[in-house]
């Protein structure tokens, strides 16, 4: 595998950009981007069209996916069961664990949000959470909710796990859920990461409080007609360190029918 040194200059970028790229590159693919890189530099010097020499540079990058990541793009790996990879629960053989650890997520590695668990049955699958909507690019000091994990069952749901700085609800440094507020106005704050959009109270169905040995939890139930996530909603909230932690399950009608059951023994089984 040969490294080349390319060397940008198109009106594309700023007037002062020139960007060198070092890459891990084959003899045949390199040959074929100093190519259409000659190209671009030429087209530049005759007065070719901004469109023309865009086009030509998609032409030339094209194969820098397959470089960069040394195979197929991202977005075509496959996701799998996660019966697969994580271990049986001890208390109930129908579902597997899930133990967040600080390798899952940008803000368990930057200590933001301490470690959490919960069940989750063997046949879902885990996935992708964009990086806008991860915290990655805010850690360690994020002023806004991010998404930690996401896992998903075409037939029964999806679960998500939703993480906000404690400063977005109260002042108080390391506040106890009960600290910031009852169940009522802890919802009212995190509801449209809940529902994905907005919250209305009159969607609010029931509300319970779970103590936990130290650790107190609020749970919810929402009828969420409107909601992106889906129109029934499980959720609960606790709050630790720094963090507010949300576990949020959601379903449209017809997987609740058959899975509210299977969503509410994951959502008991969350803990922080």
């Amino acid at each position: 595998m040969a490294s080349v040194s390319l060397t940008l200059l198109s009106p594309l970028f700023s007037n002062s950009s020139k960007s060198s790229l070092k890459l891990g590159i084959s003899n045949a693919n390199q040959a074929s981007i100093q190519e259409n890189l000659s190209l671009i530099c030429i087209d530049s010097k005759r007065g070719v069209s901004v469109s023309q020499r865009r086009e030509t540079l998609i032409k030339g990058l094209a194969l820098l996916p397959l470089v960069v990541f040394g195979g197929a793009p991202i977005s075509e790996a496959r996701e799998v069961e996660v019966g697969s990879y994580l271990p049986p629960s001890p208390t109930d053989p129908s579902f597997v664990v899930f133990k967040a650890s600080p390798k899952d997520t940008p803000a368990l590695r930057a200590g933001n949000v301490q470690p959490y668990q919960f069940l989750i049955p063997p046949t879902w699958k885990q996935s992708r959470v964009a990086n806008i909507l991860s915290g990655n690019y805010c850690q360690p000091k994020c002023a806004e909710p991010w998404v930690e994990v996401k896992f998903e069952d075409e037939k029964q749901g999806k679960i998500q796990v939703v993480a906000s700085p404690l400063i977005r609800l109260t002042n108080k440094p390391n506040a106890s859920i009960e600290e910031i507020g009852d169940p009522e106005k802890v919802i009212a704050s995190l509801g449209p990461f809940v529902t994905g959009n907005s919250y209305d109270p009159d969607e609010l169905l029931e509300t319970s409080v779970e103590k936990r040995g130290q650790q107190t939890y609020y749970k919810y139930v929402l009828e969420t007609p409107f909601a992106l996530t889906g129109s029934h909603n499980l959720a609960k909230a606790t709050a630790k360190g720094s963090t507010v932690v949300l576990f949020v399950a959601s379903a449209n009608d017809k997987q609740w029918s058959t899975s509210q059951k299977t969503l509410k023994a994951m959502l008991d089984s969350f803990e922080v």
